[in-house]
């Protein structure tokens, strides 16, 4: 039994590890994936403070190893339940379905997952020209086309990485830009990059690997195929709540609704970061959001023995 489970190890899981060990707490991290969350993903952070320009995978990779000099342990399992019992709260996993994690109080920190445009070949060339992780999937588009599909700052982050490597990069945003103003400056000034707004794809076309993306005008309707290799989809994110959607404390597109102390409607039930419904989603404020939740639920286990 432990006093304190963190679901997720991105900022925010890992700011709550900190501070509930920090608070002589018991604190497990539960995630499935490696830690850092999306940041992982992202080729340059150049907003979080005292850091400059940093790799995303690098201040995953410091903050991960802040928990471990509290030690502070990390358990791989995809948490699938959530269960309110006698003495806490009981955590379900797919791994392990018949040795469940016990724990006192929960802090969710589950971040969010990449929503999908939904288009037809979307689905047959993922993996194989559709991508979610210019990071990941940069190197192969060397000398290559390339289309980022979305306007907010991930998309100009990302698209502002691929053309140092991409022969050319065609930027389809469905209205307008939406990215930090300076971010989108930097963008327009690359001479191989093109965005086109108003425009959103129909399809992904192709043999065995992508070749083309037909495109719509959205207000002439016009249509025309552009040819590229590889596509970058930066279109929304989607919270990553299942595992609490039936405690009550999820608002209608699925984010936990937590107030200022991150406290759910759910005594010893927590939630920080990209999961909760707020306004702004950056490390800055998911780590603030993971130290007010350590805070609270260590206040809230003192207060509830």
């Amino acid at each position: 039994m432990y006093d304190l489970a963190i679901v997720g190890c991105g900022p925010a899981g890992m700011t709550a590890a900190i501070y509930g060990a920090r608070a002589n707490l018991s604190v497990v991290l539960l995630d499935r994936l490696a830690p850092g969350g999306q940041i992982i993903n992202t080729n340059e952070i150049q907003n979080y403070p005292g850091m400059g320009t940093v790799n995303g995978a690098e201040l995953a990779i410091k903050m991960y190893e802040h928990t471990q000099e509290l030690g502070v342990p990390l358990d791989y399992r995809t948490v699938t339940s959530v269960e309110r019992t006698e003495n806490g709260f009981s955590l379900l996993s797919s791994e392990y379905p018949d040795d469940p994690v016990s724990a006192r109080a929960v802090v969710m920190a589950t971040g969010t997952s990449p929503r999908t445009l939904g288009v037809e070949g979307e689905g047959r060339f993922k993996g194989n020209g559709v991508s979610w992780c210019a990071v990941c999937d940069g190197a192969a588009c060397k000398g290559q086309d390339v289309i980022v599909v979305g306007g907010g700052n991930s998309a100009v982050e990302e698209a502002l990485f691929l053309s140092e490597v991409a022969r050319s990069v065609t930027v389809l945003v469905r209205r307008t830009m939406r990215a930090d103003p300076a971010s989108c400056d930097l963008l327009r000034a690359r001479e191989n990059v093109t965005i086109r707004e108003g425009w959103s794809v129909v399809s992904f076309e192709g043999g065995s690997c992508l070749e083309a993306a037909r495109v719509r005008c959205s207000a002439t309707g016009e249509e025309e195929v552009i040819s590229c290799q590889h596509a970058f989809e930066y279109v929304g994110l989607d919270p990553v709540t299942d595992c609490v959607s039936d405690l009550g404390v999820l608002d209608e597109a699925g984010y936990v609704i937590a107030d200022q102390g991150m406290r759910t409607s759910v005594p010893g039930l927590f939630a920080a970061g990209d999961c909760i419904a707020k306004e702004l989603r950056q490390v800055v404020t998911a780590c603030s959001d993971g130290a007010v939740a350590a805070r609270s639920a260590a206040h809230w286990l003192k207060t509830a023995r």
